[in-house]
């Protein structure tokens, strides 16, 4: 019997998994829930006991539900991606990682410990050293120039002016902004306001990035590049990032696993191949509709076990080879240029699977 390689997703998941159960996950969410109105505890118990949809605690408690039920974990250097329409709960969810907003009930832990428990003064000092946050609408303060924007956070920790000063500089080289250190914020379009942002949130070298829309408010072509600067960081530095979106295509292209919000639950979390491929309900499907399929998908997530004549066919008629990471685009090509089937291949060249014409035209139909 031929032994399907594991796909992105399974070798993920257990990670993440081995992560929670290890204690090393550098992100915890447990049961989350915020409810904001006069009678919030009143309203938790009508949620876990009656089961009680958003609308009727509503209009029984005059109460809203922002966050139901939620639970999650974010391995170190992963990008966990949380999407979901406007008023889904989202960034109610993710002011909750650093306390911003203090859950009705459930609890979060920062690399195993539980933030619930902290003081005020601990809190401030976590915040100050181990997460940064970077927000939608950039956040600067106009009476500060550049350097000084990125250097603030360093100058509330009380750091000599030559050292914050040499570390925010650093920063700005990083994200192409050196010859703009003393510019004023005025003077600098909406993509550079931003990537000042991101210079701040990464100043204090925190382990931790919360990014709230953080690309949203740009034109088309700025938020790529934007994109693909974030992406480009991620890999160098490898920052555990918590990253809230409206926009599949940008959760997809960013995210290591995305996390599709409903009403203030979690429907459905996996990664962006999963979420396409196999979406859980009529919402996640919607979502997906339009997004192209080709560079999402690989060979792993398609391919067929191989019949008893297959490998000997293919050495034979010198089928075209793959890996099960290879991406549906790249078999499309092949398939443009040879009406033979596909053999996916491991690493050690052990044939593990086939993909056909038939089955790649509709996995790219989504079918």
């Amino acid at each position: 019997m031929v032994t399907r390689p594991k796909s992105r997703l399974e070798t993920l998941s257990e990670r993440v998994h081995h992560a929670v159960m290890t204690g090393t996950a550098t992100i915890e969410c447990r049961n989350l829930y915020k409810i904001f109105g006069p009678r919030p505890k009143e309203a938790l118990a009508a949620l876990r006991e009656n089961g009680l949809g958003k609308p009727d605690v509503k209009a029984k408690y005059d109460s809203v539900v922002g966050v139901h039920d939620v639970s999650f974990s974010v391995e170190p250097g992963e990008v966990f991606c949380i999407m979901g329409l406007s008023g889904s709960g989202k960034s109610t969810l993710v002011r909750h990682i650093n306390r911003l907003v203090e859950p009705t009930a459930g609890s979060i832990f920062i690399q195993g410990e539980d933030i619930g428990l902290k003081s005020r003064r601990a809190m401030r000092k976590l915040r100050a050293e181990k997460i940064g946050m970077v927000f939608q609408n950039f956040a600067l303060l106009p009476h500060l120039n550049v350097v000084d924007n990125v250097a603030l956070g360093l100058e509330l920790r009380s750091l000599p002016r030559d050292e914050r000063i040499a570390t925010a500089r650093r920063k700005l080289a990083l994200v192409h902004l050196s010859e703009w250190d003393e510019a004023w914020p005025e003077e600098l379009s909406g993509g550079m306001q931003q990537r000042v942002g991101l210079a701040r949130a990464l100043a204090s070298d925190p382990d931790i990035l919360l990014m709230d829309e953080p690309f949203s408010a740009l034109d088309p072509l700025i938020r790529r590049q934007l994109q693909d600067l974030f992406i480009d960081l991620s890999r160098q530095m490898r920052k555990t990032t918590v990253f809230i979106t409206h926009d599949l295509a940008e959760a997809i292209r960013i995210g290591h696993r995305i996390g599709i919000m409903r009403d203030g639950r979690m429907v459905q979390v996996g990664t962006p191949s999963e979420i396409v491929n196999r979406p859980k309900d009529d919402y996640v499907k919607a979502f997906v509709q339009g997004i192209s399929r080709l560079t999402i998908l690989a060979a792993a997530d398609i391919m067929e076990p191989l019949g008893g004549d297959d490998a000997a066919l293919a050495a034979e008629q010198h089928w075209p080879v793959r890996r099960p990471t290879a991406l549906l685009d790249e078999l499309i090509d092949l398939t443009a240029e040879s009406d033979l089937p596909i053999l996916i291949s491991d690493g050690d060249g052990k044939p593990v699977g086939i993909v056909r014409r038939r089955v790649l035209l509709r996995s790219i139909q989504g079918k």
